[in-house]
């Protein structure tokens, strides 16, 4: 089971960055099965019901549950082979906390069950940054976003990006971040987020996109 007491105080109405990592940097998903299944939780644990994934009706879709009143607003995420990153509002009071609890409690117990083993499959805590800036929050739609090239490119931050449109071109196909909410692609997935609670950056998709397409351009530039 994942712990998440932590030192920090979360507010309500305050922007944070949560992440976390796999007990010894072990992945934490291992196919796409897993990372559904994760994602699937980005929505059902979003709420004030319980739930128990095992009392699904067969063939449920999961959009179908009733979760009662969120309790928290996501503004994007992305999973990556041994962690996850989300971009989060707290709106409850307690919401994050709650969230986090729900979703990587349920996952991790999916996850043993299926893979057979026992113990924890988080670190102690996750990890939560305040975002105390406008600035820093724009900046994380971008990187957040953009974790997943390092799965094509994994030293692109340090020695600029080897190939701008294989990279865009992998992002467009990556189905596991909230990247495609973002460039326009109609998918049940965009449910999960809650862009009316984050300020409204990109007046357009083609606005996120020039937005991303200058991060990938600066890193190239700085090297």
């Amino acid at each position: 089971m994942a712990m998440t007491t932590r030192k920090i105080a979360f507010s309500i109405g305050e922007y944070y960055h949560v992440y976390s990592r796999g007990t010894d940097g072990r992945d934490i998903f291992l196919g796409d099965e897993d990372m559904e299944r994760f994602i699937k939780l980005l929505f059902v644990a979003n709420g004030v019901n319980p739930f128990v994934f095992r009392d699904f009706p067969v063939g449920m879709s999961y959009l179908k549950f009733e979760r009662g009143g969120i309790i928290v607003a996501i503004g994007a995420y992305c999973l990556m082979p041994n962690h996850f990153h989300i971009l989060i509002k707290e709106t409850k009071d307690g919401g994050i906390s709650m969230f986090i609890r729900k979703v990587l409690t349920s996952y991790s117990s999916y996850f043993n069950k299926k893979y057979k083993r026992t113990g924890r499959l988080f670190e102690s805590a996750f990890k939560a940054k305040h975002i105390d800036s406008d600035e820093y929050l724009k900046y994380l739609f971008s990187y957040i976003h953009l974790n997943p090239v390092k799965l094509i490119d994994p030293k692109w931050k340090e020695n600029g990006i080897s190939n701008r449109e294989s990279a865009i071109a992998y992002l467009n196909k990556y189905k596991y971040s909230s990247y495609l909410d973002y460039v326009g692609e109609n998918r049940k997935e965009g449910v999960i987020l809650n862009k009316s609670d984050f300020p409204e950056y990109f007046a357009s998709f083609d606005e996120f996109k020039d937005f991303i397409d200058e991060w990938l351009k600066y890193k190239d530039q700085v090297q």
